[in-house]
């Protein structure tokens, strides 16, 4: 015996409070024309058993339409089972429908016959499928016994072509999502493929610099030249520094070639490839200014920090062009934490005022960077900035950032790190004052 699962009305009261505004203002209306459509069907009945047990059956149809995939087949087969009884019942009774069947709940049933094709096994797909169509031809039956022989003549063979297009429609969707998970696999599998050969160069870098620091140590010996106990000291920390990073990065990178999901990290370099991307973006479409630490601009990163920073700022200048509306400005910031010396902080916000839903956390969206961030040992969080627009943010730590600037760089010396996006893409340059911005334009915003 089938039952529905028990819904937490905080969890429903949360999930409402969710849905934007403007989302909630179209579901209202449309909520109440098909609850008006139920009842002006329901009173042709003209007695009010049969019309609250109409409204009822039709309300369970379309909520089976509308209910969460895990949900479905348990509500369907009560929506199904329920307007067949009704039928049934309605053809002992007097009272009868006079000008309608019930033609919104025709068309929920149909449209559980494509839901049940589209999402579930072969097995249940082909019995409730069967089920609902036959529950939708059987809401002829509530009408009038002296119509029956029209309604056989004219709306039957319209009711059994419209099951046939609504068993296409599933068979069409079932067919999408599955092409739409094969590639999907395909692109994870290459995606894996991609870091297995890069793992190769980015340990590369760490092993030479513990070769290194072992040939110095015995040429030095052998040349009757034995180092000073410091710097033996100093060169074995180096050698033991590198050796760590190096084993780090490879958990790292097999924990994301074993991951199902895909979601994990990437080798990167450093942070310098922020800028074209900073102007690949500008060229398209608003302004946008990027604020690179110098202290991060041409070190070599960890793998994880530099690939969860690039796909946290490529994802949310994605999303910018993508899912609002009117921004004018794009702000990228990645720095130190004035806080932590070892955090880095990268925060992409916009001044748009774009619609947030929830279901752009497919592939690369939201989830798939809190998945990023969290297995780099960082934090992360998207929401509404407190002056309005979008906001996208995430801390991740960096313990070798320690011990200062990076080789090369000075913090007090470097520029000031300033990057504004211009329509001459990457070409341009990092400076004080940054080059001209390209006008203002209209376009969508938000992550």
């Amino acid at each position: 015996m089938c039952s529905l699962p028990a819904t937490d009305p905080g969890h429903v009261l949360a999930t409402l409070r969710a849905v934007p505004v403007r989302r909630l203002a179209l579901y209202v209306p449309a909520a109440a024309a098909l609850l008006a459509l139920l009842v002006f069907e329901a009173v042709q009945t003209h007695y009010l058993p049969t019309t609250v047990a109409t409204v009822l059956t039709g309300a369970l149809c379309i909520a089976a339409v509308l209910v969460p995939p895990r949900r479905f087949p348990v509500l369907a087969c009560i929506a199904v089972t329920a307007s067949l009884l009704l039928t049934g019942v309605s053809t002992a009774l007097a009272h009868r429908p006079e000008t309608t069947p019930g033609m919104a709940e025709s068309g929920a049933l149909l449209l559980v016959v494509t839901r049940s094709v589209r999402q579930l096994t072969w097995p249940r797909a082909v019995g409730l499928a069967l089920l609902a169509g036959f529950a939708a031809g059987a809401l002829l039956l509530r009408i009038d016994s002296g119509q029956w022989s029209d309604v056989g003549n004219y709306v039957a063979p319209l009711l059994m072509f419209a099951e046939l297009v609504a068993v296409g429609l599933g068979l069409y969707l079932r067919q999408h999502d599955t092409l739409r998970a094969r590639l999907r696999a395909a692109e994870l599998q290459d995606q894996r493929l991609e870091y297995a050969r890069e793992l190769h160069d980015f340990v590369a870098h760490h092993v030479t610099a513990i070769v290194t620091q072992a040939k110095a140590v015995r040429y030095a010996t052998a040349g009757g030249h034995a180092p000073a106990a410091a710097d033996l000291d100093r060169m074995l920390a180096l050698i033991e520094e590198s050796g760590s990073e190096a084993m780090t990065s490879m958990r790292s990178m097999v924990s994301v070639l074993r991951a199902p999901s895909g979601a994990g990290t990437g080798p990167g370099g450093s942070l310098a490839a922020l800028r074209p991307l900073v102007a690949d973006f500008a060229r398209h479409g608003p302004p946008c200014e990027l604020t690179l630490d110098p202290r991060l601009a041409d070190r070599a990163l960890a793998p994880q920090i530099t690939t969860g920073v690039h796909r946290l700022v490529q994802e949310s200048l994605t999303n910018v062009r993508k899912h609002g509306v009117s921004v004018s400005k794009v702000v990228v910031d990645v720095r130190l934490s004035p806080e932590r010396a070892d955090l880095i902080e990268a925060v992409v916000t916009d001044d748009g005022r774009g619609p947030r839903g929830a279901g752009r956390g497919e592939g690369f969206g939201l989830v798939g960077l809190a998945e990023r961030i969290a297995a780099a040992g960082g934090t992360f969080a998207a929401g509404r900035g407190p002056g309005g627009g979008w906001r996208v943010e995430a801390g991740l730590p960096v313990p070798d950032l320690r011990r200062g600037a990076p080789h090369g760089r000075s913090a007090t010396t470097s520029p000031s790190g300033i990057f504004r996006g211009s329509p001459h893409g990457p070409s341009a340059t990092a400076g004080p004052s940054g080059t001209v911005s390209p006008p203002g334009t209209v376009s969508p915003s938000g992550v």
